[in-house]
């Protein structure tokens, strides 16, 4: 996988806009520049500064730009990088990109710049993948666990993790190359404790990919209930517009409407659904069956009840027929306007998960808010903690997890060393999977396709 050659791609969306940025990388990028650029020589110029000047195709001016100079290798990619700012105009940044084609350059493929900076060393490949991650973030927690996996805090525990395990594994093959002396230079007992430290930690990585995978792709969270206990009330109230047709008629809602919202910085993806009650007729039926899909598919439930309709029997039965999938439930009284909140207190005392709300009068509904948060969290703070959001390094952690294991039941059993070791470079590989430190080009095909052109 050569980087001998110079790579071109527009970097801003494609289409009509104020200003477009094209963006090069290579050796060959200030030459080819140089050769349509009148301005000052920028192959002359120092590092890190903008130079303002015209793009010509053959003595014909395409536009006046800005250019900006990366050298190496203190530049994204580690290599020479231009980046040149013009009008947004598509027959202008076309132009532009055909000038730079005829010059030397080729289209960069997806992802090639960011792949660069991986081969280049610039970054590992977890921090690599972080950048794909960040251009999509469309909420705070999405934004703060990218960002902290792209400046190296995953990878950063990962690293220490694996470097202590490479020394054992050092050790060990030691032991091997001088197996006829039958001597031991890796203490057993320290293996043993590291180990299981490392388990330990692996396993807290594992356990946050629940959390980071709704945090990357929003909380599927179903809005349940009997019809006319007030959910599309509920839905609309969330929102503050009024999204679901509200009714007095029973069962209006008879297919599932999803609406996103940001919560203090996490996506949901709101699902008013059909209400659950013995169908009348093929429809509502209907209706009630994809509700129980939608549930059985969902991240959380809200479900709503009418506190003037329902006992707390009646809710504990309500509660048993819901799909059962280790979800968490908050049960949610709504219409607490029509009703004492001290008598629901006293009848629904004890009930785990439960709030009294009224959608209509937008009474709690903070409360609400604040309970459907850290229901997901489980209140911890998401600030300075690592999470993993990618299905790959969820993976691979799982792969390092039972390679781990096999090396402590190994060393419990007083196995031969030839297979801990093996065990213990199983663990190392996967490890270095996610970072990138065991990388095939197969691999590193997969992951850079999904990114973006000119990234």
């Amino acid at each position: 996988m050569m980087n001998d050659d110079t790579i071109m791609a527009l970097s801003t969306p494609p289409g009509t806009g104020a200003l477009a940025v094209i963006r090069m990388t290579g050796p060959d990028a200030f030459l080819i520049t140089d050769k349509a650029f009148r301005g000052k020589r920028l192959s002359e110029a120092e590092t890190h500064t903008l130079h303002y000047g015209y793009m010509e195709d053959g003595g014909t001016t395409i536009d006046e730009v800005v250019v900006g100079i990366f050298k190496a290798p203190h530049s994204y990619t580690k290599e020479d990088v231009i980046e040149i700012s013009c009008h947004g105009s598509m027959f202008i940044v076309q132009r532009i990109i055909q000038v730079l084609l005829d010059h030397g350059a080729r289209h960069a493929k997806a992802g090639e710049f960011t792949l660069r900076a991986f081969m280049n060393g610039r970054m590992d490949l977890a921090q690599a993948e972080a950048v794909a991650d960040l251009i999509s973030s469309d909420s705070e927690s999405a934004h703060r666990a990218a960002l902290n996996q792209m400046r190296g805090g995953f990878s950063s525990e990962l690293k220490k993790l694996r470097d202590e395990l490479l020394h054992f594994a050092a050790l060990i093959e030691l032991e091997l190359d001088f197996a006829e002396e039958d001597v031991d230079f890796a203490n057993r007992k320290e293996l043993a404790d590291l180990i299981i430290r490392i388990k330990s930690h692996v396993l807290n990585l594992k356990d946050s990919f629940a959390l980071g995978n709704v945090i990357r792709h929003g909380v599927a969270t179903v809005i349940a209930g009997r019809p006319n206990a007030g959910k599309s009330t509920l839905l609309n109230a969330l929102l503050n517009e009024e999204r679901a047709l509200v009714s007095e008629i029973p069962g209006t809602t008879r297919d599932a409407i999803e609406e996103m919202i940001n919560i203090n910085g996490i996506i949901f993806r709101l699902i008013d659904t059909a209400g659950i009650r013995e169908a009348t007729d093929v429809i509502e039926r209907m209706g009630v069956e994809k509700t129980m899909e939608k549930i059985r598919q969902s991240a959380m439930v809200i479900y709503v009840f009418d506190v003037n309709e329902i006992s707390y029997d009646d809710l504990l039965v309500d509660l048993s027929q819901l799909p059962s999938n280790d979800i968490p439930v908050i049960a949610v009284g709504n219409k607490i306007d029509e009703i004492s909140e001290e008598q629901l207190l006293k009848k629904m005392e004890g009930f785990k998960n439960l709030l009294f709300i009224s959608a209509r009068e937008n009474i709690h509904l903070d409360l609400l808010r604040n309970k459907i948060v850290s229901m997901i969290t489980k209140d911890k703070d998401l600030s300075d903690q690592t999470i993993v959001t990618n299905a790959r390094h969820y993976d691979s952690l799982n792969r390092t997890h039972k390679a781990l294991t096999d090396v402590e039941h190994s060393l419990e059993s007083g196995i031969s060393k030839e297979f801990f070791a093996s065990d213990i470079r199983r663990a190392l590989n996967t490890l270095g999977e996610i970072t990138g430190d065991i990388a095939t080009e197969d691999i590193l095909g997969v992951i850079f396709s999904k990114f973006c052109i000119g990234k």
